[in-house]
């Protein structure tokens, strides 16, 4: 399916006998949110405020490091927040499932996994979103609520909603699905309370960057090396993310000579995807680590990123769930 995902950010003239499945797409969309608006659909709402952060766009925007940004924020403020998630990439016969740093990436999936290790903050995972707010709020005192790529789930009502942008791709050919990337209309942006590009942003909104910490070994944590340590040396990266291209890239930008092999997103690994027949080292994710620690050996390396904003995003955050919070 990659035609279709690369054609997403060129022109849609090529794909245009698909075009009646896209009007189809955004027709059921958009009676879905006038729905829940009318109350036609049953919303939840939570005690405590909630924040939505999620996307528009099919593919990876940073809304990981964003939310685990956004925990520690919180945390430094005083508040004591709690995440949900779908767990994607995951598969548990039992939910609410609670997430913790020794958790199963298989259960839980790779993001809730990966936020629960960096954050700190109790997380629990739960296709039906309210479910797991409903879930985590009895079994810890959280006075906020992350709600990770919750944009699209209304039937958790919300009180602050941030969308995050890719800043190189943006929004593709501006079609929703299958034609283009789009999971709601652009017109969506018009409703949400914060948009944030990752990269390169614009004079109106803000810009996030993630900043690479140093490389950390997968078989044993508590090996690390300098950033500059694989420069001008011959590698494998592999990547599982919505944008692998992206990380590519940022090693290239080092004068890394990069092997690259692209996964799909939130992919189960298995030994044998990993099996070069050489003694080339493996650089991955964060993200891709946390699924391959039980097999890694010690040739296998993954970058740890965290965000970093250029603007006071998060006192403007912090004023607007004061404002709901006492609205």
């Amino acid at each position: 399916m990659h035609w279709l995902t690369d054609s997403w950010y060129q022109s849609a003239t090529k794909y245009w006998f698909l075009l009646p499945l896209s009007w189809l797409y955004r027709f059921i969309v958009l009676c879905r949110q006038w729905a829940y608006r009318k109350g036609l659909f049953t919303t939840h709402k939570m005690p405590v405020p909630v924040i939505v952060v999620g996307n528009i766009t099919v593919g990876g925007t940073g809304k990981t490091p964003f939310v685990i940004w956004l925990a520690e924020q919180l945390t430094l403020a005083g508040y004591k927040p709690g995440i949900i998630s779908r767990g994607y990439g995951g598969s548990s016969r039992k939910y609410p499932l609670e997430v913790h740093k020794n958790s199963n990436a298989k259960q839980c999936g790779d993001e809730p996994l990966l936020i629960a290790k960096r954050s700190g903050c109790p997380v629990v995972v739960d296709p039906d979103r309210p479910q797991a707010a409903i879930h985590l709020l009895s079994q810890y005192h959280c006075d906020v609520l992350i709600s990770d790529d919750g944009l699209q789930h209304y039937a958790l009502q919300r009180d602050i909603e941030i969308i995050l942008v890719d800043g190189s791709r943006r929004f593709g050919n501006k079609h929703c699905l299958p034609v283009g990337p789009l999971r709601e209309p652009i017109s969506r942006l018009t409703f949400v309370d914060f948009i944030i590009y990752n990269g390169s942003g614009d004079e109106h909104n803000p810009s996030m960057q993630l900043k690479a910490m140093h490389w950390v070994n997968v078989h044993d944590e508590t090996v690390t090396m300098p950033l500059t340590h694989f420069r001008h040396k011959e590698v494998h990266a592999v990547a599982g993310i919505g944008h692998p291209k992206r990380f590519f890239d940022a090693l290239v930008a080092t004068d890394i000579i990069v092997h690259p092999h692209a996964f799909a997103d939130h992919h189960q690994y298995l030994p044998e995807d990993l099996r070069f027949y050489d003694e080339l080292p493996i650089l991955m994710t964060e993200k891709d680590a946390v699924k391959c620690q039980s097999f890694a050996n010690k040739n296998m390396w993954y970058l740890p990123v965290e965000a970093t904003l250029d603007s006071p995003l998060f006192p403007a955050i912090h004023q607007k769930l004061k404002e709901r919070s006492h609205g």
